[in-house]
């Protein structure tokens, strides 16, 4: 089944958006049983290449891929992923993308960042409401660099992040900077200001990297592993080739 959904998905049969066929119908028209019929769109609902509306149908999805992000946060729990790796990884990655959205952002990017920022600064008081904003905007950031592959490895982490932060955002004591910060990375992405775009989304999250620290409660027991000296100099390296 999942062979024949690619062949249709590549020939064009099937396009983002479109409904697949009842089961009943579809499982004859692949000439398979109902039973490998449920299971290949579960296996394929899991990749999110379909997303299933219980009570309504079975859609090709529409939007960027989702690679596996209950996958990512079971990794991260059975390794022992850190704050700080994730962050690293999200500097090497959002850093491209803002210079990208900079250089390849269409007006509509444009008019969509201007209103998560805009909601952002709306939402100061309230946190979780201004997290979802966050989320949004690094989305459209990342949608606006015009690589679809990029686009979904920054969904499947921008989905893991919100995951977490949503526990710990309600300590967020001061939100205003973090505004004033994706306003000024706006700026930089609709001036087609490239270097400015990646140089600012840096100092954003090294930013948002220390204030979400504080949002976290003091452990008494410090975690194993700890951020070598060595990844903060590299950090500090790719900052002064951003400028």
């Amino acid at each position: 089944m999942v062979n024949h959904m690619r062949t249709m998905i590549e020939s064009g049969a099937l396009k983002p958006g479109d409904q697949i066929p009842p089961e009943r119908d579809f499982a004859r028209q692949l000439n398979i049983s109902r039973a490998s019929l449920r299971a290949g769109i579960g296996y394929l609902g899991a990749l999110g290449v379909l997303k299933i509306k219980h009570g309504v149908g079975t859609f090709v999805a529409d939007g960027p891929p989702d690679f596996g992000r209950a996958s990512l946060s079971f990794i991260g729990a059975l390794h022992g992923f850190q704050s700080w790796q994730m962050f690293e990884a999200r500097i090497l990655l959002e850093t491209g993308l803002a210079a990208l959205a900079a250089e390849r952002g269409k007006e509509e990017h444009h008019a969509a960042l201007s209103e998560e920022v805009a909601e952002m600064f709306a939402t100061i008081d309230k946190p979780s409401e201004y997290l979802v904003h966050d989320a949004l905007f690094h989305r459209i950031v990342a949608q606006a660099s015009g690589n679809p592959i990029l686009a979904a490895i920054m969904e499947t982490v921008t989905s893991s992040m919100y995951d977490k932060r949503r526990k710990t955002v309600e300590r967020a004591t001061d939100l205003r900077e973090s505004a004033e910060m994706h306003r000024q990375i706006y700026r930089a992405v609709r001036a087609r200001k490239p270097i400015e775009a990646r140089k600012l989304m840096e100092q954003h999250l090294q930013m948002a990297r220390t204030a979400q620290g504080m949002e976290r409660p003091s452990r008494k027991k410090q975690s194993s592993v700890t951020e070598p000296s060595a990844a903060r100099k590299a950090a500090s390296a790719r900052s002064s080739l951003a400028v």
